[in-house]
């Protein structure tokens, strides 16, 4: 179906006929990367690695729950700790 503009770069096609293009590549690569500048990097110094270290190997939950769960108790190990098993 031709609309006037030309085809994308395909950068691979798969046997089952999927394929990525450049064009939609580069747009999705530049949402992602506005969504990390929204984020404040606040959040990012708040969450301590060996508090979701000690809450990944205590409860035996997955990282990224336990990191949900600093985030949400504003990187105070203790409340996250509460929260979870609470849950």
């Amino acid at each position: 179906m031709n609309n006037g503009r030309g085809e994308a770069e395909v950068l691979a096609t798969f046997n089952d006929g999927y394929q990525y293009s450049k064009t939609k590549l580069e747009e999705s690569l530049r949402q992602v990367m506005a969504l990390k500048l929204t984020k404040s990097s606040k959040d990012a110094a708040v969450v301590k690695r060996e508090d979701v270290d000690l809450i990944v190997n205590e409860l035996g939950i997955l990282r990224s729950h336990a990191e949900k769960a600093l985030l949400e108790s504003g990187g105070e190990l203790e409340k996250a700790l509460r929260a979870l098993v609470a849950s």
